[in-house]
Order: structure tokens, then C-alpha cells, then sequence
């Protein structure tokens, strides 16, 4: 038998000592938190041997009496992983102990901290009261480590486990290229001073290792207890159903104390060493450890290896095993796999272990960028700056943006429909009384083409309101009731004025409904550039607080506005123009018009179309009489009508809402715009520096308060720049891996 501990020497030891190496520099990042690194997991149930096992890898004696010992329930439910790395060197033999640290005391993650845990060990007898100290410095994380390393004892510890870890890095010649995980026992019950929640407590531990896909899991399982009735066997089986990663690929089965099988039932274990019963991908291997009388009287580690190897040879069914079933016996033949496996799993791993840690860099540096910024340094600077610049944004937008969803795009829409509104207000005058109308059609206003659109909303709808038809009598009626000492020739200006105040009472209610439709446009347009430029800062009180004074400001902005609209309103209600030309021009036009579609009905069309064969004669025909005159002009050729006084104020009436309902459309959408539009910029700079007292005494603080950030966004930062440290100094270690 070899006489190192474990496998010394190795087929490739220099290539699996690099790989190995690099193992444990990627896990002393803490990069294990992120993805996916090799390791083998010992695992088993309380006093499977697993103990002794490790002791037999790694040539220690580990704690078993107080403290963390494994032997105590109480005390080994309050126990942390320990990380046990071998190295074959030449130099002499030494063992260091460090502290793992990647949780606080609640178990929330903390940037990784390696801290060694007192000088290199060169004494194998000294190992054990260190581990035991360092186990209880991880599991009292509220004290100082250098107080248990000084030898301070505690008689509850603060916590039942942890996910914190103690490594001990083990050089020497002796030794072989090895590195696993021993995890607390599992357990089925606690003592009187144990606590019942700790058995998750532990499971979940265990599982949080062997859950991950490249963790080799060793799994001891005691001979002197019923195999389907060990739990440790059942979690590695939940965990991996078919046995792949039991070592071989992944998952190893190591039966221990078979010294103690019951007389008769030897043949039912070694079973499992052919792979007949629960086949494992690589078998099933038994060891020999040192009963607890042989450790009391001092067995050193090499005797015990001769103890074992007599056993063996000796002792039915294992020395009757075919001589390939023999290579699965011994310490020695499980370590040779162990470290074979470990180093042919970091190796196949190294290009997905690169790929995933890159993928998963690029990802933790996306999240942290699309975090809010960090709080400045310089809050007051900062907050002008941001306040700058969303002056700036707004500024542009009132000015127009050439875009889809432009702020002066959303108004236009509104302003058009408002003026189809009050366009569709114009008096429909009927030239017939009511009994003959129903014999008459109405022409087209075609002299109207060319400035007026069809009267219909945005999506071809009707235009909501409507005027009713006001027929000659009821004209000349008001007409004649209205005179009073005026000669019968003259009407009374009150006739027109009453039909123009009629329409005009009509105007008021769209104005306020284009306006509350262009505030509510700004409003959300408001609401969107604020959310743009302030919604990221800090815990949103700034947000809230610029949102406040827009409101504020726009409200104080909309009452000018609407004061404005009333008065323009009022204005209308006292008919006057001093556009006399454009008021007689469409008066002589529906004059003709009217008193033509009392002629004919066909006459207007013919008078106002372009070319008309028949106006042409008759126009050719007044030239050469010497009679110069115009196309629209020739109603008045036409007979008396009695009824020219109601035509004559229908025609007047009529050209006059062509001058006031323009008026009036543009009055109202300019003083929109320059009122609530671009009356949002005036005051509002000194309405936010006021708001936010960004200047003046205290500044300074109220400004570090705007931008202080939510707990959440700050610890999801801190956990994202840990991470990034985490990965970042993996890819180092990477990189510096020449094999």
C-alpha cells in the first residue's frame, strides 16, 4: 500500500495541480455565489463515518468532543461547511486556516472576505483546536474572530449554521491533489438543547450544495444502519435519480463501518460493491476507518491504512470479491478517483466556466447600469443640472418638435376640431318659408369652397353641433316686430344683433372643451418629460415634488387662460369689425346667393360655377351693350322681392359670422397658445427653485436628501458591484491559467 496520505504522485500531477489550484483561487473569490463551480460534496447521515473518512483523506483529526463536535447533536446542528484542500508539494507540511465570509448574521450576502484565521500550522496536533475555534468564530459572527482564536468560548452560539465556510489549505509531501467539501450531518431528531427547525436548517445547507449540477457528491452510508433508511441516501437520490453524478459522473456511494454489519447480512452489502442493488455510474466503494477505542489510544493515520488493508484482505465477502470489484476498497483506490474525477470535471468545465462567467459579468453590469445613478457628490450641481435640462426639453417642445407625438402635434388636433365646431355654428338661413321649402333644394355655398373643409370631426363624424333652419318669415317677422319709429325701408340693427348673439352663445362651450382637451395634453405631456427627467431620483420625493409644482403651475396658468376665453367670448357678444372689405364682400355674395335660389333653384349653381355656357352669354351680351359688370352681380338684375328685407339681413348676418367666427377661432387658439402653451415657460424656473429650494441656507442637504436613493436600490447596487467584484477577479484568475 501507498504509504502518503491519499494519492501522491499522480498520472499528470502538475496539469491536475493547476487545475486544482485554480479551483480554489475562483472559490476563494466567492464566485461560486454566481456560477457553477466543480467541488465534492461529503455528505451523510449523523455518525455514517463521514468523520473518520475525511480524517482518512486528509490525515487530520477533526473536532469531536466540544464546540462543533460531530458526535453531540446539539452541537453538530450548529456547524458550517469546512473546505479541505490538499496539495502535494515538496516542501514541509503545513495547514492554514482561513475564514470564508459571504453572509452577515442574517444571511444576507456581504462582498466575499477571505480572513486567515491565525499563523500557518506546521504541528498535525494543533489542527484540531484551531478548526474548532474557526468553526465557532463563523458561527458567532457579531464577535470578533481574533477573540475565539485567542481561545473565547460562548455558551449558545448566535446562530444554529451557517453558510459561511472554514477552509484549511494542507501542503505537503504526502499529500495528494485533492479538494472537497465536508457539510454538516444530516440528522433525523435534536436533543433537549437543540432546536427542532435546525433539521431543515441542515438539509437546506446540504441541498444548496449538491443541488448544483457540477457538484461531485460522495455520499457515506453506514453499514451498521438499514440502508433505506438513511436520509442522506434519499436527498442525493432526489437530487440525482439516475445515479450520474455519483463520482464517475458525479455521484459516488462510500460504505462505511462494514466492521459492523450484523452477522448474516454481509452479502447484502457487497451487492452494492458489484453494482448489483442501487448501480451507481462508478460503482460503490467501502472503506475501514479506526474504531473510537483505536483513536483514544493514539492510531496514527498509517497504521490505520495497514488496519484497513488487513480487513480487507482478510475478511469475507470483501476478500473474496473478484479482483476488479477489489479496486472499489480502501481509502486509498476512493481518493485516487476522487482526485482523477475532480481534475477531469474542472477541466471538461474551463470553456462553459469561462462562457457562463461572462455571460453572467456582461449581465450584472447591464442590471448595475440600469440602476438609477449614484447619489453626487455634489447634490446642489447635480439638481440644477437636471432642473437645466428639463427646462431645455420642455422648452423645445413648446416650441414644436418635429415628431409624430410632438406636443404642438396633440394640440393641432383639437384646435382643428374646435374650429369645425364653431364653423358648424353658422346660422342656416332658409331663403323660402317653411311650407314651400320642402319644393326647394339649397345649392352648395360653392364662393365657400376654397376656404372652408367639409364640416366633419377627424374620422369623417358628423360635427357634434348642429344649427336649425331659420326660414324667411321668421326673419321678416322679427324684422317688423323689431321696428319701431324707423321708416318702413330701414330694419332695426337689434335684428342682426339678437341673430349674431344667438350664435355666439353657441362658442363658449366648445372653447372650454378644446381648452380642457389641450390641458389634459399637457398635463400628460407635462407628466411624461417630468417622469423622464426626475422619476429615477432618489426615493421619489423629488418626483413628487416636481410634479406638485407643474401642477401648481399649469392650474395658475389654465385660470389666465380661461379668464381669457370669457373675454374673448364677451367681446364677440358686441358685434363689430373693421375688416369692412371682407364683411361686404360676403355680404354681396349671400345677398346674390339668397336672392338667386328664390329665382331658381338652379340659378345659383349656374352663376357660381367656373364657365358656365349660358352666365358666359349673357355676360358677352351686357359687354356689348357697353354694360360692364361682374359675374355675382347679376342677381341684382332679378325682379323685387318682397321679401329683400329678410334676404338683406340674412345676407348680413351671414357675412358677418364669416368675419367673427374666424376672429374668434383664431383669438382663442392664440391666446391658448401663448396663455397656457407657451405661458408654461414664464415663472416656472423661479416656481421650481422656490418649490425645491435648491438655493439659499440649507441647500445642500435638501439636495443630498432629493437624491438619496431607496434602501432597496441601494442594496440591489451593492449586491450588483459585490458581484461584479466577485466575477471580475474570477475572470483574473482565468486568465492566468497556462496549462
Amino acid at each position: 500500500m501507498n504509504a502518503s496520505v491519499g494519492l501522491s504522485d499522480p498520472t499528470n500531477a502538475q496539469d491536475r495541480r493547476a487545475l486544482l489550484d485554480l479551483l480554489n483561487r475562483l472559490r476563494n473569490t466567492g464566485v461560486q455565489k454566481d456560477i457553477d463551480l466543480p467541488m465534492i460534496a461529503v455528505i451523510g447521515n449523523q455518525s455514517a463515518g463521514k468523520s473518520s473518512l475525511i480524517e482518512s483523506i486528509s490525515g487530520l483529526t477533526l473536532p469531536r468532543s466540544s464546540g462543533t463536535c460531530t458526535r453531540q447533536v446539539p452541537h453538530l446542528i450548529r456547524r458550517c461547511p469546512t473546505e479541505c484542500r490538499l496539495t502535494h508539494t515538496d516542501s514541509e507540511w503545513t495547514c492554514i486556516v482561513r475564514l470564508h465570509l459571504n453572509t452577515d448574521e442574517r444571511g444576507s450576502p456581504i462582498k466575499p472576505r477571505v480572513v486567515p484565521f491565525g499563523e500557518a500550522l506546521t504541528s498535525k496536533a494543533e489542527v484540531e483546536e484551531r478548526i474548532r475555534r474557526a468553526q465557532r468564530a463563523i458561527l458567532n459572527p457579531k464577535t470578533d474572530p481574533d477573540d475565539f482564536l485567542r481561545g473565547a468560548t460562548v455558551d449558545e452560539n448566535e446562530t444554529s449554521f451557517s453558510r459561511n465556510y472554514v477552509s484549511l489549505d494542507i501542503s505537503g509531501r504526502d499529500l495528494a491533489d485533492l479538494s472537497f467539501v465536508d457539510l454538516p450531518g444530516l440528522i433525523a431528531s435534536v436533543g433537549q438543547s437543540g432546536r427542532v427547525h435546525d433539521i431543515e436548517l441542515v438539509k437546506n445547507l446540504v441541498v444548496s450544495y449538491i443541488e448544483r449540477a457540477s457538484c461531485l457528491i460522495l455520499l457515506t452510508v453506514a453499514c451498521e444502519t438499514d440502508f433505506e433508511n438513511q436520509g442522506a441516501h434519499h436527498l442525493a437520490k432526489q437530487h440525482d435519480p439516475e445515479g450520474r453524478r455519483t463520482v464517475g459522473n458525479h455521484y459516488t456511494g462510500v460504505l462505511t463501518k462494514p466492521d459492523r454489519i450484523p452477522y448474516g447480512e454481509e452479502e447484502s452489502w457487497a451487492r452494492l460493491i458489484r453494482n448489483e442493488v442501487e448501480p451507481l455510474a462508478n460503482n460503490w466503494y467501502c472503506v475501514k476507518q479506526p474504531g473510537s477505542s483505536d483513536l483514544a489510544q493514539g492510531i496514527t493515520w498509517a497504521e490505520a491504512r495497514a488496519q484497513e488493508d488487513c480487513f480487507f484482505a482478510g475478511t469475507p465477502p470483501w476478500c473474496d470479491l473478484e479482483d476488479h470489484f477489489q479496486s472499489f476498497l480502501r481509502t486509498s483506490k476512493l481518493t485516487e478517483r476522487l482526485s482523477n474525477i475532480l481534475a477531469e470535471l474542472i477541466s471538461r468545465r474551463l470553456p462553459e466556466i469561462q462562457d457562463e462567467l461572462y455571460r453572467v459579468l456582461q449581465h450584472a453590469e447591464k442590471d448595475l447600469a440600469d440602476l438609477p445613478p449614484v447619489p453626487p457628490s455634489d447634490p446642489v450641481s447635480e439638481a440644477l443640472r437636471i432642473l437645466s435640462e428639463f427646462r431645455k426639453e420642455l422648452s423645445d417642445r413648446i416650441e414644436g418638435t418635429p415628431e409624430e407625438n410632438g406636443l404642438l402635434q396633440k394640440i393641432r388636433v383639437h384646435t382643428a376640431r374646435f374650429k369645425r365646431e364653431i364653423r358648424a355654428t353658422a346660422p342656416s338661413f332658409i331663403p323660402w318659408v317653411r311650407q314651400e321649402a320642402h319644393q326647394h333644394r339649397l345649392p352648395p355655398t360653392s364662393f365657400l369652397d376654397n376656404e372652408e373643409k367639409p364640416l366633419t370631426g377627424g374620422n369623417d363624424q358628423q360635427v357634434a353641433i348642429t344649427s336649425k333652419n331659420i326660414y324667411i318669415e321668421e326673419v321678416m317677422e322679427r324684422a317688423e316686430i323689431s321696428r319701431t319709429r324707423e321708416l318702413p325701408d330701414h330694419t332695426p340693427f337689434v335684428v342682426q344683433h339678437n341673430y349674431i348673439t344667438e350664435y355666439v352663445e353657441k362658442w363658449k362651450r366648445p372653447a372650454t372643451i378644446m381648452f380642457d382637451a389641450v390641458y389634459d395634453v399637457l398635463k400628460k405631456d407635462l407628466e411624461n418629460t417630468v417622469d423622464k427627467h426626475f422619476k429615477h431620483i432618489g426615493r421619489g420625493g423629488a418626483h413628487q415634488s416636481v410634479l406638485m409644482i407643474i401642477q401648481d403651475h399649469l392650474d395658475q396658468v389654465a385660470a389666465r387662460t380661461k379668464d381669457r376665453i370669457e373675454w374673448l367670448v364677451k367681446l364677440e357678444n358686441d358685434p363689430q369689425t373693421i375688416n369692412t372689405d371682407y364683411y361686404l364682400h360676403y355680404r354681396d355674395k349671400f345677398a346674390g346667393y339668397y336672392r338667386s335660389c328664390r329665382h331658381s333653384d338652379d340659378l345659383p349653381s349656374k352663376l357660381w360655377a367656373n364657365n358656365n355656357p349660358e352666365v358666359n352669354r349673357v355676360m358677352a351680351g351686357l359687354a356689348q351693350l357697353g354694360i360692364s359688370t361682374r359675374v355675382d352681380a347679376l342677381p341684382k338684375l332679378l325682379p323685387s322681392d318682397p321679401m329683400q328685407t329678410g334676404l338683406d339681413i340674412m345676407a348680413s348676418v351671414r357675412a358677418y359670422f364669416q368675419v367673427s367666427y374666424k376672429r374668434f377661432v383664431d383669438g382663442v387658439c392664440m391666446s391658448v397658445d401663448h396663455e397656457a402653451v407657451r405661458g408654461l415657460e414664464r415663472g416656472l424656473d423661479r416656481a421650481l427653485w422656490d418649490g425645491l429650494e435648491v438655493t439659499g441656507p440649507g441647500a445642500q442637504e435638501r439636495c443630498a436628501a432629493m437624491f438619496q436613493e431607496p434602501a432597496s436600490t441601494a442594496g440591489r447596487r451593492q449586491e450588483l458591484m459585490r458581484k461584479i467584484d466577485r466575477l471580475a477577479a474570477a475572470k483574473t484568475e482565468l486568465r492566468q491559467l497556462s496549462v
